[in-house]
């Protein structure tokens, strides 16, 4: 007889005999609902739209832009998206009740690929990025010639955040009835950078005598057919230039006349379209501009990227914008943007030193040992 035997399984039987399967007792699903799969929709029947706003966890998202069915509608995000963000200025896939009507509410399951992303963090050492806005082409960097004073490090700190993300910036100086703006902008006359004055009454949709503002007719064609992300620090006028100019009642504050700082009145970021063309993107105010996710590298090349290119042959038959970060601090030291160029270096190399990468002696002992190279 082998090692098992006929007789044990013949035991088993007459014991258990009297069950079968369906005797199994499986634990039920406590939530009734069906087990999750990796699979998932491809959802070809998304409707388009674009995001023009985003408050606590919904989405107002315009559908049909330019069409006689535009409308705006109120959606969520989708599970299906993950950590994928949504934010103001994306392109998105929607499913669901997208008429519109109170009470509507669809879903987000599609975000398309970006053209561009602006962010920023909240201090240079901080590497977490906080999404602005995407799909913009153009940043109006607002200033007010005074109160508040402006801060020409702040626009530096905007034209670098402008150059990593793509988008091409535009300075705009209001107040300009308050103090001469012509000493800030001369901070900026290395730069080949688009500036625009406003006055305080300058938005005043009719001026007197009945003629429209020249200075909101200017703003209007720098905006026609582009998207515009409004940034500045509170309380130098974004949202009264963005009521002027599109018609919204955006809340308005004041600067406080003891320290001389805005009291932040907008807290969301908020897409309007622009009567004459363009979208124009408010967004809050800030007292500072964290730049901890920007590549070192991008900071010396944002400056040469807007540096005016000087006369004649450039050095080494190199443009300035192609050079190396030693080249440029070595460039601009021998004078090749004069002492304009230096202050906006030294600012930038301060940069630098804040978010703990290359210190403004590192860039010119890295100058003096390429020259010494060169020479021998």
């Amino acid at each position: 007889m082998s090692w098992w035997s006929d007789g044990d399984d013949a035991d088993d039987e007459r014991e258990y005999g009297e069950y079968d399967e369906s005797s199994v007792r499986v634990r039920p699903n406590p939530k009734g609902n069906k087990p999750r799969t990796k699979q998932r929709p491809a959802y070809a029947n998304a409707e388009e739209g674009v995001v023009w706003t985003v408050d606590r966890g919904r989405y107002g998202v315009l559908m049909d832009a330019g069409t006689p069915d535009e409308r705006e509608i109120t959606t969520a995000r989708a599970r299906e998206l993950g950590k994928k963000s949504v934010v103001t200025g994306d392109r998105v896939g929607v499913v669901g009740d997208t008429s519109g009507s109170e009470g509507s509410l669809a879903r987000i399951v599609k975000v398309q690929e970006r053209t561009t992303l602006l962010r920023r963090s909240a201090d240079d050492s901080d590497a977490v990025e906080r999404v602005i806005v995407a799909n913009a082409d153009q940043m109006l960097i607002v200033v007010a010639a005074a109160d508040p004073e402006p801060r020409p490090r702040l626009v530096d700190r905007y034209m670098v955040a402008a150059f990593d993300a793509g988008v091409e910036p535009i300075l705009c100086i209001t107040k300009t009835d308050l103090a001469d703006p012509a000493p800030f902008a001369a901070h900026f006359s290395c730069f080949d950078l688009r500036i625009v004055t406003t006055t305080s009454t300058s938005f005043d949709e009719v001026a007197p005598g009945g003629q429209v503002s020249p200075a909101l007719d200017e703003l209007r064609g720098v905006l026609d057919g582009h998207v515009t992300v409004t940034v500045g620090h509170s309380g130098v006028g974004k949202s009264t230039l963005v009521n002027a100019l599109t018609g919204s009642r955006r809340e308005v504050g004041v600067v406080n006349a003891v320290t001389g700082r805005g009291r932040h009145t907008s807290s969301s970021t908020v897409s309007f379209k622009v009567p004459t063309g363009g979208w124009i993107v408010d967004t809050p105010g800030v007292r500072s501009f964290g730049l901890g996710h920007v590549d070192p590298e991008n900071i010396l090349k944002s400056f040469a990227a807007h540096a005016i290119p000087a006369e004649g042959e450039p050095v080494d038959g190199i443009p300035l914008a192609e050079a190396h970060d030693w080249e440029i601090v070595d460039r601009i030291e021998a004078g090749e943007l004069g002492d304009v160029g230096r202050e906006r270096l030294e600012s930038l190399q301060s940069l630098l030193a804040s978010k703990g990468g290359v210190s403004a002696r590192d860039l010119a002992a890295a100058a003096d040992d390429a020259r010494s190279d060169e020479l021998g």
